[in-house]
């Protein structure tokens, strides 16, 4: 079983932190997580939530809040409450097998702390397997190591809306073969409960042979509370060179600088019908763009997948590798996320606050680089992009 943590508050805050930088640009804003921690410390709850890697015999499913980081936008802990209670129910009515355990989909601010808010609201009765699906945040479901095991069927999947009465309650139990069918699927589900839902899927029981086992990256939940915890503690921003030399050590990925301390210069942001905020982001190694003499782009969906450099015919980097930010100006992470990125750039005046911001790329998890599927289905939503090169090797 390995080690088993009991995390209370304190490290739900490191958690947070941690993802913030390691997602990749996604898995939900770092300010909501921070006020949603800040409501939670608010109702006086100090307990602590079990966090082990999976034991191969209790009931579990993936658990998150699927869609666009903009329409959860100052999303609150009674709507993560609720999404997650609703979503819970669902997907034990329709397996017909009380959950036990709950494995976040991704490493991110939001969807890091998806499971264990709804451990820490079972009173003991669920906990947290210590690991996820990619060890990043990532735009869709099928590029995630869940993918990978031919027992681990995707459905039932099931979705439901925050709504905190019964009569209120919106939700739909999805039946496909394929992730990327739940996909598509829960598009526009999720578009129709206003942009982002909480979603429950890849049970794991007696009936396909507790097959979450070997599906899943270990370790990156306790990985993304030990950096979290390094930025937390520290007495002032640590610099970009050594944050990145704390993730090698603590992930085992190799990391490291790609800008350091640019200015965002630039935000296009639109949602997708899909639920999918896709943008382009500018940084400039000076405030003002006209003075600048370097100049790179990152292209997102939800997720950083490419940064290019103005100067260079190649790619700075590529998904599945993370393209990770950081700030020295802060000494925190953030996402492409509104409120995120408001505190980096101001969308009234168009203009960098001044705030600095680096960039960090870490090497994909070999796991997720070698489940069957996700390195080509991360190229076509790159080719999307209108990148069309190769991708990154193993």
């Amino acid at each position: 079983m390995g080690v088993v943590y009991n995390y209370g508050l304190a490290d739900f805050q490191s958690i947070a932190a941690g993802a913030a930088v390691l997602a990749s640009g996604g898995g939900g804003s770092y300010h909501d997580a921070c006020s949603i921690l800040q409501e939670l410390a608010g109702q006086g709850w100090s307990g602590t939530v079990t966090v082990q890697d999976y034991d191969g015999a209790t009931n579990a499913c993936v658990l998150a809040i699927m869609g666009s980081p903009d329409a959860a936008d100052s999303l609150t802990l009674a709507a993560v409450q609720n999404s997650v209670s609703n979503t819970v129910a669902v997907m034990e009515a329709s397996t017909g097998a009380l959950l036990g355990a709950l494995i976040p989909v991704e490493i991110g601010p939001i969807n890091s702390l998806v499971p264990l808010i709804g451990a820490a609201m079972s009173q003991g009765a669920v906990w947290v397997v210590n690991g996820d699906g990619a060890g990043r945040a990532v735009p869709e479901l099928p590029q995630t190591t869940f993918t990978g095991g031919v027992q681990l069927a995707p459905c039932p999947a099931a979705l439901a809306s925050d709504a905190s009465t019964l009569v209120d309650l919106e939700s739909a139990v999805l039946g496909a073969s394929t992730a990327a069918r739940v996909e598509t699927l829960a598009g526009g589900v999720v578009a129709g409960f206003g942009g982002y839902s909480g979603i429950a899927m890849w049970p794991s029981n007696a009936g396909n042979g507790f097959a979450l086992s070997g599906s899943y990256i270990p370790g990156t939940l306790e990985q993304a509370r030990g950096l979290g915890q390094f930025l937390l503690q520290a007495a002032t921003p640590p610099a970009t060179a050594a944050v990145a030399d704390v993730i090698t050590m603590i992930t085992g990925r190799p990391a490291g600088a790609v800008v350091t301390n640019f200015f965002i210069t630039s935000v296009t942001q639109s949602t997708s019908s899909a639920s999918l905020d896709s943008g382009i982001i500018r940084l400039d190694n000076t405030r003002d763009p006209s003075l600048s003499t370097e100049t790179h782009y990152l292209y997102n969906l939800n997720e950083n997948l490419m940064m290019y450099s103005s100067a260079s015919v190649a790619p700075d980097v590529i998904a599945p590798d993370s393209i990770c930010y950081y700030s020295e100006s802060t000494g925190r992470g953030f996402s492409n996320a509104s409120d995120d990125l408001a505190l980096y750039f101001d969308p009234t005046t168009g203009k960098s606050t001044g705030q600095m911001v680096s960039v960090i790329a870490v090497q994909t998890a070999p796991q997720l680089y070698n489940t069957p599927g996700v390195v080509a289905s991360f190229a076509g939503l790159l080719r999307n992009m209108g990148y069309a090169g190769a991708m990154p090797s193993a």
